[in-house]
């Protein structure tokens, strides 16, 4: 069963990875820029101190700083516990996969921390936004599956890392929202 399942990962990594095409790679070599993001992060603070003020912004910040702390070492965990080859150094796929970055990255890839950092950060962002700014949720949503999507694409991850990434980001998220809210009463903020 898991052998089907991680042949049938193979087949979708290469259809969604040969989709792409030279006149694309730049866009998504920039979507996967984890620095690329640092505007909407900026973005994303300012609203949160407007509407939660200075001390309980600056809380906010250590759990985000906390939250991605959390994300990449359990990530890197994952990849050295599980030690699923990446795409472009699996010898079943790399011959016909598309590597669209200049080098592949780590020898592993299972799960994806970008994956699990972008959807972490915006399940965070729009719990906490979600009263005062109730579509900011679909547009980090959105932001969030461009970055996974992207780590398929340029060839670093086969679609069950970037999915795992997803659910495990989402989890984090959930957790650290309920912490910071922990937090906050206790401190009286």
């Amino acid at each position: 069963m898991l052998e089907q399942l991680l042949e049938l990962d193979k087949t979708l990594f290469l259809y969604l990875n040969n989709l792409g095409n030279s006149s694309w790679d730049a866009f998504w070599m920039f979507i996967t820029n984890k620095f690329s993001s640092i505007p909407l992060y900026a973005i994303l603070l300012f609203f949160a101190f407007r509407l939660l003020g200075l001390k309980k912004t600056g809380l906010l910040l250590v759990f985000i700083v906390l939250l991605i702390i959390t994300t990449d070492q359990l990530a890197n965990f994952f990849k050295y516990g599980v030690q699923r080859l990446r795409p472009c150094h699996d010898i079943d796929v790399n011959t016909l996969m598309r590597l669209v970055k200049s080098h592949c990255g780590g020898k592993y890839g299972y799960f994806s921390a970008h994956s699990a950092n972008s959807f972490a950060i915006a399940c965070f962002f729009t719990l906490v936004l979600r009263r005062s700014f109730r579509y900011v949720g679909i547009l980090l949503f959105v932001w969030a599956a461009f970055v996974a999507y992207s780590r398929i694409y340029i060839g670093v991850h086969f679609p069950l890392d970037v999915i795992s990434g997803v659910f495990i980001g989402l989890f984090l998220s959930w957790l650290y929202f309920m912490l910071f809210g922990l937090a906050s009463q206790r401190l009286k903020l």
